[in-house]
């Protein structure tokens, strides 16, 4: 019995970079599938085939190929594309169609907020993403955290900001000094933003900033308050989960931290599939140029768990097939699964915190160090390194005045939106 996943990826395009990695990575999976003979349906031994299909990263595009993968061509199962946008376009054609929508490339909330019965999500959604982030804060000995969040006007990045915010104003982060004073809404300008932001952060004395927007928004808002006489000592972006944000920023890259969904690093022994190390291995074997990122560990995983779904369900039947991914409590190289029964959403899956050092990456939650002492604390406040009990951030003119009392109105008149 053959089983045929469709899918559109954006060979081309926008998406590309991540869509080629995803493309290697779908590929894989059917292979070491395939040559595994393991998968087995209503007791029948079946085998993978791929229809893949580029959406040269065009919302128009991926949605005539989703409308074939549901209608004419009829796909057994349905992926769905990489980044956010085009899912976004895609799952409502899915949905129509009465097919379950496997997704691993789009983390939005929305997604799971339209009353969709028949999506599974992947990957953690964007309102998790900087929760971590929060976490961080209320481990550093500075008694007031002042927080800034720069976060463009996309539905990403208003649903990243959302989140950030409510895990900022956690009793839990409010009583150890976490407080959102500056709140940026809007595009990055270097070239203009600047001058309206940064008197705002001097103002509100930020001594942490965290950035949401597309990749190229992030670069530009690190960029700017890495090269100024900020001085903020706390500096996060989801950018910086990528692994080209380092090549990018160089130098000023270091004690950055952020999100990220995946690492290769990460030491897990998974129920389904290969350690995150074999799988970076059999990646780079199967001609990945450098060390893979979240999106191919997003879709290999996203097939291990539909072959185990499918064993669950004992046949393609969608009803079936969904309720047997709601059953479904198991982990791969991609960290825990488990989905709200519901919605769909990804409840099992627990996002990294990452943190730039000297040109690598270093997961720093949840592991909070590295127990054989390679790692050195770089000079510089921007650079922090979370979890050592011995190491926590202080400055003089944080014990002043109204610091003492972390509930002070006071300490929050100077909030700015800026839209």
């Amino acid at each position: 019995m053959k089983i045929t996943i469709g899918l559109s990826l954006s060979i081309t395009g926008e998406y590309s970079p991540m869509g080629r990695q995803a493309e290697l990575a779908i590929r894989l999976f059917v292979a070491d599938a395939n040559a595994s003979s393991a998968l087995r349906v209503g007791g029948e031994r079946c085998e993978f085939a791929l229809e893949c299909h580029d959406d040269a990263s065009e919302p128009v595009r991926c949605a005539e190929i989703y409308r074939s993968l549901c209608g004419e061509r009829r796909a057994d199962i349905i992926f769905g594309p990489y980044s956010n946008r085009l899912a976004r376009v895609a799952a409502p054609i899915v949905e129509q169609s009465g097919r379950v929508f496997v997704n691993h490339g789009g983390a939005g909330d929305e997604l799971y907020e339209q009353g969709y019965k028949l999506i599974v999500g992947i990957l953690s959604p964007a309102s998790d993403y900087l929760r971590g982030f929060v976490r961080l804060l209320t481990q550093l000995k500075l008694w007031r955290k002042r927080v800034a969040i720069v976060a463009s006007k996309t539905v990403f990045a208003r649903a990243v900001a959302s989140g950030f915010e409510r895990a900022a104003d956690d009793r839990a982060a409010r009583r150890r000094g976490v407080r959102v004073r500056v709140k940026w809404n809007g595009a990055f300008d270097p070239a203009s933003t600047p001058a309206r932001l940064f008197p705002a952060l001097t103002r509100n004395r930020v001594n942490a900033l965290a950035s949401a927007g597309s990749y190229e928004h992030d670069v530009a808002v690190m960029r700017a308050v890495a090269e100024s006489r900020l001085n903020i000592p706390v500096l996060g972006c989801v950018a910086a989960g990528v692994a080209r944000f380092a090549s990018d920023l160089g130098e000023l890259a270091d004690g950055i931290v952020g999100p990220s969904q995946w690492e290769d690093s990460l030491e897990i022994e998974p129920a389904l599939g290969p350690t995150p190390a074999e799988f970076a291995r059999r990646m780079r074997t199967a001609g990945a140029t450098d060390s893979p990122d979240y999106p191919g560990a997003q879709i290999y995983a996203a097939g291990l768990l539909t072959a185990a779904a499918l064993a669950g369900a004992g046949g393609l039947d969608d009803a079936m097939l969904r309720a047997a991914f709601s059953d479904l409590r198991t982990t791969t190289m991609f960290g825990d699964f488990a989905i709200d029964r519901v919605s769909g959403r990804q409840l099992g899956h627990q996002m990294l915190l990452v943190q730039w050092h000297r040109g690598r990456k270093v997961i720093i939650i949840p592991e909070s160090h590295d127990d054989s002492g390679s790692l050195d604390v770089p000079a510089g406040w921007r650079l922090i390194l979370a979890g050592f009990e011995a190491l926590r951030l202080s400055r003089p003119d944080d014990l002043d005045g109204d610091e003492n009392d972390p509930d002070n109105p006071e300490s929050d008149k100077d909030e700015r939106d800026h839209d």
